[in-house]
């Protein structure tokens, strides 16, 4: 599958995958700040942003859709940071090709399965009349009867675009999503695990990931892992302290 991407700056490979409902916009200004240093690879994931839709959809497709990726690009000794679902696919890619990699960062996920979440934000979706909004104003008042929290309905809304015959479509597979929810929220699992460095980043505000409850399973895949908190950050710490996510991300990468 020929994934949508951008590539900013030159050096050791470092990939960004966002998470579910994401796009690779959503980290063009921490991927500038990190392309002074690596090459930096955003990537759209499938039935995300300007990729392809398929009907199918779970982390074995991406992860497969991601190997791709490097052997069309020739990548090795690459860094990866994955966000939510991007992060459970950064997971199972480095459990089953650790070769590819040098270090892993993952942001706010933990490899458990997770009891369904994600009903507001579907229905919201779904909520808005796609064939009568004028514009994203009209757009935001009818998400805003399902989704009360205003960044994440502008995070939402990214996915909101004006076709050319000039009615509005989403960028994103809601189909798709809605039918293979069950396997974002899987947990990831491996017989071998994956020893290189990994960090997990979590928000201090944030309940995806609980260390005392996690820990275990984490270090039964991922042995060299550590987890790190950003205080005042919920799960988009990498939005909501983007300074603070920066600085530990490169005080990981570069150690």
């Amino acid at each position: 599958m020929e994934l949508n991407y951008k590539v900013l700056g030159e050096g050791q490979p470092l990939l960004i995958l966002h998470g579910l409902f994401g796009t690779l916009d959503n980290w063009q200004t921490l991927g500038r700040e990190f392309s002074k240093t690596f090459k930096v690879y955003l990537i759209d994931l499938r039935n995300h942003g300007r990729s392809p839709h398929t009907p199918e959809f779970s982390y074995q497709l991406m992860t497969d859709d991601l190997l791709e990726f490097f052997e069309q690009h020739q990548l090795e000794d690459a860094f990866i940071i994955g966000h939510s679902m991007g992060g459970k696919v950064a997971m199972n890619f480095a459990l089953q090709h650790p070769e590819k990699l040098s270090k892993l960062l993952i942001a706010d996920i933990a490899p458990k399965a997770y009891p369904p979440h994600h009903d507001d934000i579907i229905t919201g979706f779904r909520s808005i009349d796609l064939n009568t909004i004028q514009n994203r104003q009209e757009a935001d008042d009818q998400l805003a009867l399902k989704v009360d929290d205003f960044g994440t309905r502008m995070f939402l809304l990214k996915n909101l675009y004006r076709k050319d015959d000039n009615t509005f479509g989403w960028r994103l597979n809601l189909d798709a999503i809605e039918q293979n929810l069950h396997q974002v929220l899987s947990n990831i699992a491996s017989e071998t695990p994956f020893t290189k460095p990994t960090l997990f980043l979590r928000g201090g505000n944030s309940r995806y990931i609980k260390p005392e409850q996690d820990l275990a399973q984490i270090q039964s895949l991922f042995p060299n892992a550590t987890i790190e908190t950003i205080e005042n950050a919920g799960h988009w710490l990498h939005a909501e302290q983007p300074q603070e996510f920066y600085r530990l991300t490169m005080e990981f990468l570069q150690k």
